[in-house]
């Protein structure tokens, strides 16, 4: 199943009795959902166009126009048929011979940053990249495993001389949050989008005056709503044997783009730093005999 699907199927419980109805539609044939007009699919819900408009802006599209685009590359992309839009992650299971663990792990880092990929929108993507070339500072907040996350994008964005710092601690998350005002941005990863400590961090921070920024999976939560530019990898990953190695690699490839795409935009400003840091570190690893 396709994240946008996967997220449709997930938020099902929460929607009202006209949305189920819709939902219930795109999920029962994708395919047929994507060659057909608004006023078509509202006459055979029985709802209004502007229930299915609301609909495709609470899952974070700029209008139904924009949810098919997006669900047909999901739909084209797919390793099953286009109707289902099934994929191919494939879990933790016992006695596997090791070259298939490396052929399931290869197959479900690629599935990731493909499904991510289809759901990136490039016009958010860019907004990002500006504010985080503005920022005055910069704040990371993640926990447990998106500390991981936060913590390699900190360790890009220092390289380049941005003012930034990374937390995974709750308290100190909120400390820093309150120093921060406007032309300051505050960065939250959150794959579930629900983590307490990262909502609360967030919610500091725009109080605050910062524009906020989240990385969650895709579909609706309470940190994706509460960011002024919501940012989505892959959710498909499910169970506790995977232990977030496919979402992490989602996750990643968006950071490397975000960090890509600061580069380029102020090249001449962030390659000297870039090159700098990369000599500095070469000179002292070296002055210890290659030790770092």
């Amino acid at each position: 199943m396709s994240p946008i699907l996967h997220a449709l199927e997930h938020d099902k419980p929460k929607l009202s009795q006209m949305e189920r109805k819709l939902a219930e539609r795109i999920l029962a044939s994708p395919g047929e959902i994507v060659h057909m007009g608004i006023t078509e699919l509202a006459e055979e819900c029985g709802i209004s166009t502007a229930t299915i408009t609301r609909f495709c802006k609470a899952l974070h599209f700029k209008g139904y126009p924009d949810f098919k685009l997006k669900l047909a590359a999901e739909l084209a992309h797919s390793d099953g048929s286009p109707e289902t839009g099934s994929s191919s992650y494939q879990d933790i299971v016992a006695g596997n011979p090791l070259q298939f663990i490396v052929e399931a792990m290869q197959a479900n880092h690629l599935a990731s940053i493909r499904d991510t990929t289809s759901l990136l929108d490039l016009s958010r993507l860019q907004q990002v990249i500006d504010l985080l070339c503005r920022a005055q500072r910069v704040d990371l907040y993640g926990m447990a495993t998106s500390s991981i996350v936060a913590q390699d994008f900190y360790q890009k964005l220092i390289r380049i001389g941005v003012n930034c710092t990374a937390f995974a601690d709750s308290h100190m998350q909120i400390t820093s949050a309150s120093s921060l005002s406007s032309g300051d941005v505050a960065f939250a990863v959150s794959y579930s989008g629900e983590t307490p400590e990262t909502v609360d961090a967030l919610t500091c921070a725009a109080a605050s005056g910062a524009a906020t920024v989240s990385l969650t999976s895709y579909g609706s939560s309470t940190l994706a709503t509460l960011a002024d530019i919501p940012l989505f990898s892959s959710s498909l990953e499910q169970g506790m044997r995977r232990g977030d190695m496919a979402s992490r690699i989602a996750q990643l490839h968006i950071i490397d783009i975000l960090f890509t795409g600061m580069v380029s935009t102020r090249f001449g400003d962030f390659i000297p730093k870039l090159e700098q840091s990369y000599l500095n570190v070469q000179h002292y690893r070296h002055k210890r005999g290659g030790q770092i």
